[in-house]
């Protein structure tokens, strides 16, 4: 696999104007979501440059634009509070060394090919996780908007709501108003030049120094210019197995984020992204991301979006995004210092409602009960548990539901059929063979996939053996056969034998076949027991009833 995207200049001016307008819209996100996670401003803008950049230039969806995302800043919250509070003189290394944690997980899971079975999530599982992420964003932004500092923990937030509404800051709040309206009512025809977000943080902030100078807002303060210092891997053996965690949570976490916007993108344009080398193009980023002081970053959809239906196609449009915020890192920085949070907040309330699947919420219920009870004890324990359970809990549960499911259809292929008129796919010739029969044959018919789930109704027919003289295992119409299956079919046969039943077996062949020969079934019956179609077996069958029971 080739590390490193072939650039062509094909789509120059597309992708230009596709990066540039990316980066407007990633810059006022960037700094919002870094503010959010309580490690400060640049380090979103440091995520949304390194993890954009490796990711576009190493990545497998062209069009893709990579940054720091509402999901991944969720986890990096709760991963500095929680690092910080027990570790206060290593804490936020080590946090940074969970980012990098998370990027070795995404480029293991590239490696081993695991992309095509990351996505085989259940919707109301991804429903049920993005919809908490966004109600734990809209939670712990209530507090910035209205005034007061942020808390990354949702239960504090939620237990300060009170106070929050009773003790708000006018000035704060009347600007996290504005931006709303500024996000929610922006006309489209003035959108398509300037994004609402960037036109919000400018209004807002223009208010802010020219008319509310004396107002005492939190601002986002004072940003480091220049290039940022590596921050080497710590480790200790006391918070090792949270740093793992909360690696995997992270990498798995952006590596469903990015494939799943990787399949946005391919609808949009009409291409193919490489599953796998997308995983290990986001783990590259997210490791230098890391090593340099950034937040963790996942393919973002809207500003994905906005590139391609601007002109981007190709990985430089990915790169040109992240050049640009490079630019304004270096030489524009200080601007950013007089930004109020109350602004970024108001900005973050808009990211989390537009997480919240409204859509889904509104008419799961009406799909199916089970799916929506799903989504919804995913969404409460994201919200109040954390995510990696939620995710766990949900899948665990949809796959239980799923089996079970599958199961009942797979018992309903497995059809006893003794007399002529039982419901069975019989032909005219293969029905009067039956009754000559007169009831001292059963016919077992079996179709499709026999995995476990069907094994209970074979076990369920074992008592039935010994009322009949013979025994018909029809396997012409089995696609495939599970190990439990096969076990269960071989006890079936031998409990027929060893009560001196005949067996024959019906149409058996590829994958179904090979397993049954590997249990030694072929080795209990005779060679002319083994036929391949159902009136053979029937004329057979009848043969041995005239001579040995005189039917």
């Amino acid at each position: 696999m080739q590390l490193v995207n072939r650039l062509h200049f094909n789509n120059l001016r597309g992708d230009l104007l596709g990066g540039m307008t990316a980066a407007i819209v990633a810059l006022p996100l960037a700094l919002a979501f870094g503010v959010s996670s309580g490690a400060g401003a640049i380090t979103g803008l440091y995520g949304a440059i390194f993890v954009g950049f490796f990711a576009a230039l190493c990545g497998g969806t062209p069009s893709q634009i990579t940054g720091p995302t509402g999901p991944m800043t969720v986890i990096m919250a709760t991963v500095f509070s929680t690092l910080i509070a027990k570790n206060p003189d290593l804490g936020l290394e080590m946090a940074f060394t969970v980012v990098m944690l998370g990027g070795l997980f995404q480029i293991l899971f590239g490696v081993l090919q695991l992309g095509k079975y990351i996505v085989l999530i259940p919707y109301a599982v991804i429903s049920g996780f993005m919809s908490g992420v966004g109600v734990i964003i809209i939670l712990i932004q209530v507090g910035p908007f209205l005034g007061h500092p942020g808390s990354a923990n949702v239960v504090e937030s939620v237990s300060k709501i009170p106070y929050f509404f009773t003790n708000l800051h006018p000035v704060a709040t009347a600007l996290g108003i504005l931006t709303l309206i500024i996000l929610f009512l922006t006309p489209r025809r003035v959108t398509a030049f300037i994004p609402s977000p960037l036109l919000a943080l400018v209004i807002g902030t223009l208010i802010s120094v020219f008319l509310l100078r004396d107002s005492n807002l939190i601002l986002i303060g004072e940003i480091p210019t220049g290039l940022p210092k590596p921050h080497l891997p710590i480790f200790t053996l006391e918070q090792m197995k949270t740093m793992l965690v909360n690696g995997l949570m992270l990498g798995t976490l952006g590596a469903i984020d990015s494939l799943l916007t990787s399949l946005v993108a391919d609808n949009i344009t009409h291409t193919n992204h490489d599953s796998e080398r997308e995983l290990i193009g986001q783990g590259i980023g997210n490791i230098v991301s890391g090593l340099f002081g950034g937040l963790p970053g996942a393919g973002a959809t809207m500003r994905t979006v906005i590139n391609v239906h601007v002109g981007g196609r190709t990985p430089l449009s990915g790169i040109t995004h992240s050049v640009i915020l490079l630019f304004i890192l270096l030489w524009a920085g200080k601007l950013t210092e007089v930004i109020p949070q109350a602004i970024l907040a108001g900005i973050l309330l808009k990211v989390g409602i537009d997480i919240i699947d409204w859509e889904f919420l509104k008419r799961a219920h009406k799909l199916s009960l089970k799916a929506a009870g799903i989504m919804y004890s995913v969404l409460l324990l994201t919200v109040f548990v954390d995510l990696i359970t939620a995710v766990a809990i949900g899948v665990f549960i949809a796959n239980l539901l799923t089996v079970k499911r599958l199961s009942d259809l797979q018992v309903d292929e497995v059809k006893a059929i003794v007399e002529p008129h039982d419901q069975a796919p019989l032909s005219h010739e293969e029905k009067q063979l039956l009754q000559k029969a007169r009831g001292r044959l059963l016919l077992l018919h079996l179709g499709g996939p026999m995995s476990f789930g069907a094994a209970k109704a074979i076990s369920g027919q074992m008592g039935m053996v010994e009322k009949y003289d013979v025994l018909i295992l029809d396997l012409s119409d089995v696609s495939y056969i599970g190990i439990t299956m096969s076990l269960a079919i071989e006890n079936m046969v031998k409990e027929a034998r060893r009560k001196y039943r005949e067996v024959f077996f019906v149409g058996s062949s590829g994958q179904v076949k090979a397993r049954l020969k590997n249990l030694n079934i072929w080795n209990i019956l005779a060679p002319q027991n083994l036929v391949a179609t159902r009136i053979e077996a029937l004329q057979n069958a009848l043969t041995i009833l005239d001579e040995h029971y005189k039917v």
